[in-house]
């Protein structure tokens, strides 16, 4: 199951929340050249590489998918993915609108869910409180935020993440639904 939605929106939060309250659960770690934040940390949040492991990485076909957002890459390794599936369960992975896709296009059984904020100002307010980034790069994420959501549309579900509690039932139930 890929959770996206704007940078902002709420994947990781949602994804840890799940993570706490189901052991069976589990989340891919994307690897990413940007810098951890402050209490990220590697081979948990993210497996943070330099841009010469990442490009090796490319060249040895290691990603299903990977991408450079905001002047970092990130991507997401086969052998966690593979070795998930191997294993059975649900996989979480937070990725971005073309991340999401490209897994859809590479494993065509996995479910597409799309965080929608519940407006703009409340998606502003969510990247300014997290203290991490530069004003101009907040407008930046705003701006790519707007044509994000017009991709919800090519998602298996959208759902409205106003209530964190809310959202986490709401994907619970849909797992829940689809592990049926």
């Amino acid at each position: 199951m890929v959770l996206s939605s704007p940078s902002g929106g709420g994947k990781t939060t949602v994804i840890r929340k799940l993570l706490n309250r189901h052991s069976e659960l589990r989340c891919s770690v994307s690897a990413t050249t940007r810098s951890p934040r402050n209490g990220e940390q590697d081979g948990v949040d993210y497996h943070f590489v330099s841009r010469a492991v990442f490009r090796k990485k490319i060249q040895e076909n290691a990603f299903y998918e990977w991408a450079r957002v905001h002047g970092n890459c990130y991507g997401t390794l086969k052998e966690q993915v593979d070795a998930a599936l191997r294993n059975g369960g649900t996989l979480l992975l937070a990725l971005d609108v073309q991340g999401g896709l490209h897994i859809k296009q590479s494993i065509p059984e996995s479910v597409l869910v799309f965080l929608i904020p519940p407006s703009m100002e409340v998606l502003e307010q969510r990247l300014v409180q997290r203290g991490t980034e530069h004003p101009r790069v907040i407008a930046q994420r705003l701006r790519d935020a707007a044509a994000e959501i017009k991709a919800a549309d090519r998602y298996d579900y959208q759902i409205i993440n106003n209530r964190l509690d809310d959202t986490v039932h709401e994907i619970e139930q849909l797992i829940c639904f689809l592990n049926t």
